[in-house]
């Protein structure tokens, strides 16, 4: 595909590769449902957090925590419901169905070892807690089952 681009002066023109428009969008795709389990996350593990620690989660707690507005984080739960993964009931605290709880578990387990394995390297605590947190969502299965193999060698080390 051949695109004209005019410039003062003369007509330029560029080719675009479709193979390399697709691959961007593709590329695009994946970050914006990235971003969305990255979200879907943090909200299902912080629920089960809440519980744990509180017997209960409020809509409040939960949007003071990620520090949102009552109304964005009601508007997510909406559609963590619609996805199966929390109920929400008018005046009740709200729960995690057992795919919310899958989802918690997975997402606290992929960041233990995220964690654990940045200390291993040397990161400090605080550093190794905030990296792991962003890491954990994007990390895929293979490099997270070496992160762990690393992490044992590096502890055996010494």
């Amino acid at each position: 595909m051949r695109l004209a681009r005019a410039t003062p002066r003369s007509v330029e023109f560029s080719v675009v590769e479709p193979t390399s428009a697709a691959r961007r969008a593709a590329a695009f795709r994946r970050m914006r449902d990235a971003r969305s389990s990255q979200v879907a996350e943090d909200y299902v593990e912080l629920v089960g957090d809440l519980i744990a620690e509180t017997g209960s989660a409020r809509l409040t707690d939960l949007a003071d925590c990620l520090g949102v507005a009552p109304a964005t984080a009601a508007k997510v739960l909406q559609r963590l419901q619609r996805e199966g993964l929390v109920d929400v009931r008018p005046y009740r605290s709200i729960t995690l169905t057992e795919a919310g709880e899958r989802m918690a578990d997975a997402s606290r387990e992929r960041h233990r070892i995220v964690h654990e394995f940045l200390l291993a390297l040397g990161v400090s605590g605080e550093t190794a807690e905030a990296d792991a947190e962003g890491i954990e969502h994007h990390v895929s299965p293979e490099t997270l089952r070496l992160f762990a193999s690393m992490t044992e060698r590096l502890r055996a080390r010494g």
